[in-house]
């Protein structure tokens, strides 16, 4: 079985897939299949065996079927599917997330690429997508000052991403319905509903699918200022959301159900409705990060002094 990220990422995507159909179901073309994951027929070709190895489907009659449907222990693990860029994001923000990290502190980037096992110029390139955003400033002698997050921080941002996403939404509902984001919106409906069912136990899988959902909407637009505004900022927000633990089941349901009315008025391409919906829930998820700012370790009364080192 291949060892890289991207197969292993194309092979969980399409046991997500699978776990939506019926043993016996048809699986889509090579090229169809493809086209939905975002990916080369190569790679689909070597998901597909790898599905057979496993005994999860089978070539039966001219096709391919779905033999059983997929297990958690099909799934190679989270880690093993992100690129090395995305496993350093990952491990930056777990190491702010769980460490005694506060506004105004100093980084140093020879000592995070050490303690990360990567190169300065991936810590360099990654530090500098949250410069851009102004949480960090560039100091004398690879040294970065952490500036934290404000409310008026998070207000502007929201501001900004409202206005995104909206234009996003407008793409979206101009592409044709059998297009790959229309079909992807089935299967993330699909998933809503069955995350729904059993919130009460899998509650804490939520942000990955709101994670999914909104990066297909933003990626509809096909403008990269666009989606590298999302891609930075989500991997921030969805960070600090876990620092404010209270209440959080019911904060997943009401996002969750506020997501399938979103879909609902998508599925109508009715702008007005869409608008209504999305506003709607992005004031939700602006209430949500504006609590968890007061509770977190970035809330502005945690500031020490600006030459405080780490």
């Amino acid at each position: 079985m291949k060892g890289n990220s991207v197969f292993k990422r194309c092979y969980n995507h399409c046991l997500d897939r699978l776990a939506q159909m019926a043993p016996g179901a048809g699986l889509p073309s090579e090229s169809e299949l493809a086209q939905r994951l975002e990916v080369s027929r190569t790679t689909v070709r070597a998901v597909l065996a790898a599905l057979a190895e496993r005994g999860i489907v089978r070539a039966a009659a001219g096709r391919r079927e779905v033999l059983r449907l997929p297990a958690a222990a099909d799934y190679f693990p989270d880690p093993q599917t992100m690129s090395a860029v995305a496993s350093v994001e990952r491990r930056f923000m777990d190491w702010i997330l769980q460490g005694d990290f506060r506004a105004g502190q100093l980084l140093n980037t020879a000592e995070l690429a050490r303690q990360f096992g990567t190169s300065t110029t991936t810590i360099r390139e990654h530090l500098a997508q949250f410069q851009h955003l102004g949480l960090l400033e560039r100091r004398p002698n690879s040294a970065w000052l952490f500036k934290g997050v404000t409310t008026e921080f998070a207000t502007e941002i929201y501001d900004v991403r409202e206005m995104f996403e909206l234009r996003a939404t407008r793409s979206f509902i101009e592409l044709p319905a059998d297009s790959g984001p229309w079909q992807e919106l089935d299967a993330i409906e699909a998933d809503h509903h069955a995350l729904l069912a059993n919130m009460d136990t899998d509650y804490p899988r939520f942000p990955r699918l709101d994670e999914r959902f909104h990066h297909m909407i933003h990626a509809s637009a096909q403008n990269r200022f666009i989606l590298d505004f999302y891609d930075t900022v989500s991997t921030l927000f969805h960070y600090t959301y876990r620092w404010n633990k209270t209440d959080e089941k019911q904060r997943n349901t009401t996002a969750l159900l506020e997501h399938l009315d979103y879909i609902e008025a998508l599925r109508s391409r009715d702008p007005r409705a869409i608008d209504a919906r999305c506003r709607k829930h992005l004031r939700t998820s602006r209430a949500t990060l504006l609590r968890s700012i007061a509770v977190g370790p970035f809330r502005i009364d945690a500031i020490s002094s600006p030459g405080a080192q780490s």
